[in-house]
């Protein structure tokens, strides 16, 4: 047995992950992935904010983008979503996730987190995960900013190591990190 082959956990077939930083093109990317499944249902993960004019310049953009025959749901419920809705989805993106449980202690977090990656594991419709990369820069000031951090490095390493493909969007490009990578062990 290669190495490569020596961690590879169980996997699911139906999902796939797509991380990148800001204005990357990570949202475009799994759009593009997306488009050629029937009757796929949009998650839009965040708040209304229905008097932040940039914010709604921002959605306005992504709802333009995408097919017109795409369900929408905007929520930040995303397990009472992903509890309800069984066909394909597109979920954008995981920070609304994240921010719903900011102020959660650390083993309540660590519950809802692992509540998520069962759902995600038992899936078995299309599922795109849209993902910001964060911890890259420089640490923030503040303990929500850390938390934050912190908790989507976290999450977003258990979504890697479940997903079927795992993509990286950087400056406009998509990389395929599964075939270029190996998974770190536990």
């Amino acid at each position: 047995m290669g190495i490569k082959n020596q961690y590879i956990n169980e996997k699911n077939q139906n999902l796939t992950f797509i991380t990148g930083g800001t204005k990357s093109g990570k949202s475009e990317f799994a759009e593009y992935l997306a488009k050629k499944i029937n009757d796929l249902t949009y998650i839009a993960l965040s708040e209304k904010k229905l008097n932040d004019i940039h914010w709604q310049r921002k959605i306005s953009i992504h709802k333009n983008r995408r097919p017109k025959s795409w369900a929408l749901i905007e929520t930040t419920d995303l397990l009472n979503t992903l509890s309800i809705i069984k066909g394909p989805l597109l979920i954008d993106s995981i920070g609304g996730f994240i921010m719903e449980s900011i102020n959660k202690q650390d083993d309540e977090w660590f519950k809802i987190m692992n509540s998520l990656i069962d759902q995600l594991n038992k899936r078995n419709n299309y599922t795109f995960i849209v993902g910001e990369q964060v911890g890259w820069s420089l640490v923030s000031e503040y303990k929500i900013g850390n938390t934050y951090i912190e908790r989507i490095g976290e999450l977003q390493k258990k979504i890697t190591r479940i997903s079927q493909d795992n993509w990286l969007a950087i400056n406009g490009r998509a990389i395929k990190i599964d075939d270029i990578s190996l998974e770190i062990p536990n």
